[in-house]
């Protein structure tokens, strides 16, 4: 991750969940069945049934909180892991580089990453494939869904309630799309909003 990512994650942290929640710079935002979808995917977390689970890129740990089981929360910005750790008290929430997890081979039941795939480039997607079949039994992966009104790759100008303004490489998938890359994933969740599929 290059500096300038670097530094619009820990930026952006505090105001991380207004994405979710409709807040802040989201609120005019027109976004039809958005928070329908958003409980939904609460409700496919807690239903998924694991041990042990890494959360990859957990930012501020909004998805997180929603999984059963021992959860390891794991993002490289310290101040996403700020929130996290006051949203997870009971779970172990640390620092590290997704595509050179800090654990041993099989370490965890399943690897979640959610909002995190989409960020990579496809050379990048393909090792952090590699890096969580390495840890993890299976994937979990939940991204954003495709629609017809944005380009399935592009760069994005981000802008934040500072005003600052960041560019972000962010790739849209289909369901099928997101299972094939995985290899033949199960489809677990598919909205106007997110995918979400398993292997």
């Amino acid at each position: 991750m290059q500096e300038a990512e670097r530094a619009y994650y820990d930026r952006r942290a505090p105001e991380y969940d207004d994405w979710y929640l409709g807040a802040g710079l989201f609120a005019d935002r027109v976004r039809p069945g958005w928070h329908a979808e958003v409980e939904e995917l609460r409700n496919c977390l807690r239903a998924f049934s694991v041990r042990s689970m890494l959360d990859v890129a957990c930012g501020t740990g909004f998805l997180s909180q929603h999984v059963m089981g021992r959860v390891v929360a794991l993002d490289q910005s310290m101040a996403m892991l700020q929130i996290a750790r006051q949203r997870l008290p009971d779970r172990c929430v640390l620092q590290g580089d997704a595509l050179r997890l800090p654990f041993r081979a099989g370490a965890f039941e399943c690897l979640m990453a959610a909002h995190f795939y989409g960020h990579l480039d496809l050379g990048m997607r393909t090792r952090f494939l590699a890096e969580a079949r390495r840890v993890a039994k299976r994937i979990l992966m939940i991204d954003a869904a495709w629609r017809e009104d944005v380009q399935p790759e592009e760069v994005q100008e981000r802008v934040l309630l500072d005003g600052s303004r960041h560019m972000v490489y962010k790739r849209y998938f289909t369901p099928a799309q997101l299972a094939a890359e995985l290899g033949g994933a199960r489809v677990i969740y598919a909205g106007r909003w997110f995918v979400a599929v398993t292997a």
